[in-house]
């Protein structure tokens, strides 16, 4: 009797352990996946920001790799889970540019891991824009604002001339190697697409052609184009990194994070070289130089106005969808899916028509 219940012990030993054979466990499962780009570097926050910001509206107020020809926009993939145990507790810090890689040949770098750094009281749904007052040099500062519908430019809203603007360092040079001929844009810290901003001295730098379209725009239209489809809120810091007593910034810092779902669909950490493949800045003062008889120093009579302003719609680049016959001046027009940024003259090279909507 001993014997066989010992038997059936281990028949029924033997069945359980088969049971487990072939049960296949993810260890991914177990851990959390990354959406960030290989080819861009992590970088940690370490300087203080000091800038002194001031309110501008409230609630109640009525947008690659080395190439010296081409600026069409590349479509940012830097959103990603946040780590919700950090954000909402930050204080501002604005990233160290000694800890930055060298430009590489890609527009952009992400700092912190992609996590930005908000406050609590920065995490809100009424929407406001606040901007630094200019320091002794006349540089802008932090640009902070909580995005939303109630302070982006409305329907029938035209844009306003910037032109009388001149940004610290603004030296203006046109080449023939860049898009648009200019190598200086007047770059909204906060796009007038986000904030129908248009000539205030506190949110216009000197920007590289480069920066503003394939640094800045792709990842203003994200945003933008996420509150016009939800009509939620979107956290949103821009700040420049001035070196030393340099007139130009290296580039700027972009920070967003989309409140009312807590940054599950726009959660990004990155900084924009300020920087024009093929051309060499002198940060101090503007000056720049190119190569040999491709530049012209420009004049106010000579220099376009329409030229100088991140929005999708500015010079003579035009949105253009993966089907369709119509160029669009904005990316979000039409219900547009994935659309790629070209010149006006591109697209109408390979047949697009303007849109009657938007030109």
């Amino acid at each position: 009797m001993k014997n066989t219940k010992r038997l059936l012990a281990l028949l029924l030993s033997i069945v359980m352990l088969l049971s487990f054979v072939g049960c296949d466990i993810d260890s991914s499962d177990y851990g959390q996946s990354s959406t960030i780009e290989s080819s861009s570097s992590i970088i940690d926050d370490t300087s203080d920001n000091l800038s002194q910001i001031t309110d501008s509206k409230d609630e109640s107020s009525s947008t690659p790799s080395k190439d010296t020809s081409s600026t069409s926009a590349q479509t940012p993939s830097t959103t990603q889970k946040p780590n919700n145990s950090t954000v909402g507790t930050g204080t501002a810090k604005a990233v160290d540019p000694s800890t930055l890689p060298a430009y590489s040949g890609t527009a952009y770098t992400i700092v912190n891991n992609n996590q930005p750094n908000f406050s609590a009281a920065e995490l809100t749904t009424k929407g406001y824009e606040k901007y630094s007052s200019l320091d002794s040099l006349g540089r802008c500062g932090v640009a902070l604002a909580s995005c939303g519908k109630e302070i982006m430019p409305g329907a029938n809203e035209e844009r306003g001339s910037i032109s009388s603007i001149k940004p610290t360092g603004w030296i203006q040079k046109s080449y023939s190697g860049v898009s648009g001929g200019y190598l200086w844009n007047r770059c909204h810290l906060i796009g007038w697409q986000l904030s129908a901003e248009n000539a205030n001295r506190q949110n216009l730098i000197t920007g590289t052609r480069y920066m503003n379209i394939n640094g800045m725009l792709p990842f203003e239209n994200m945003v933008a184009d996420y509150i016009r489809e939800t009509g939620n809120h979107v956290a949103y810091r821009i700040t420049p990194i001035f070196e030393e007593n340099n007139l130009v910034c290296s580039g700027v810092q972009m920070e967003a994070y989309s409140i009312e779902d807590e940054g599950e669909s726009i959660c990004f950490n990155v900084y924009c070289y300020n920087v024009q493949p093929g051309i060499t800045i002198n940060y101090a003062t503007g000056d720049s130089s190119g190569p040999s008889n491709s530049a012209t120093t420009s004049t106010p009579s000579t220099e376009k106005d329409n030229t100088n302003d991140n929005q999708a719609a500015s010079g003579d680049m035009v949105w253009i969808p993966n089907s369709g016959s119509k160029y669009h001046s904005r990316s979000g027009c039409s219900n547009m899916k994935n659309p790629r940024q070209v010149t006006k003259q591109e697209a109408e090279n390979e047949g697009y028509e303007p849109c009657k909507k938007c030109w």
